[in-house]
């Protein structure tokens, strides 16, 4: 299984910010929308990736004042990407690795979507159900 499969049961939308949004604007798309990170974007690039957790430690260490500043001040900027044609377990492995929760699909400098850890772990329990049923199946006809 790759990665082209989980985007094809997504819509393809990418939310998106600009690194010089606000750190209070995104936090509120990502509430809106229910979401656990968000793209800054400079065109067509990625610029940057900000999570919940960097506002939430921002906040801890630096109060509640780091809301007003830009979505630059604590995105990170070298994120972590994969292509269609990787495979799920080795996305969940990169993920594992880098303690990330969302990976951008890129390939040829184009954006294409973007993957959760919750869309990894969903795929993979459908592949190992479809596994399961497989072997009950061929078990019962023997």
């Amino acid at each position: 299984m790759t990665v082209a499969r989980i985007l094809g049961g997504k819509s393809g939308d990418v939310i998106s910010v600009s690194p010089d949004d606000s750190v209070e604007r995104a936090a509120e798309i990502l509430a809106e929308k229910g979401i656990g990170a968000i793209l800054a974007m400079e065109g067509d690039r990625i610029a940057g990736v900000l999570s919940e957790r960097d506002i939430v430690r921002a906040i801890g260490t630096k109060g509640t004042d780091s809301l007003k500043g830009p979505v630059s001040a604590l995105m990170t900027e070298k994120v972590i990407t994969c292509t269609r044609k990787d495979t799920i377990a080795s996305v969940m492995g990169l993920m594992t690795d880098k303690r990330i929760r969302h990976v951008p699909v890129v390939e040829n400098g184009a954006l294409l979507g973007i993957i959760s850890i919750g869309d990894v772990v969903k795929e993979r329990i459908a592949e190992s159900e479809h596994e399961a049923a497989a072997l009950r199946d061929y078990i019962s006809a023997g």
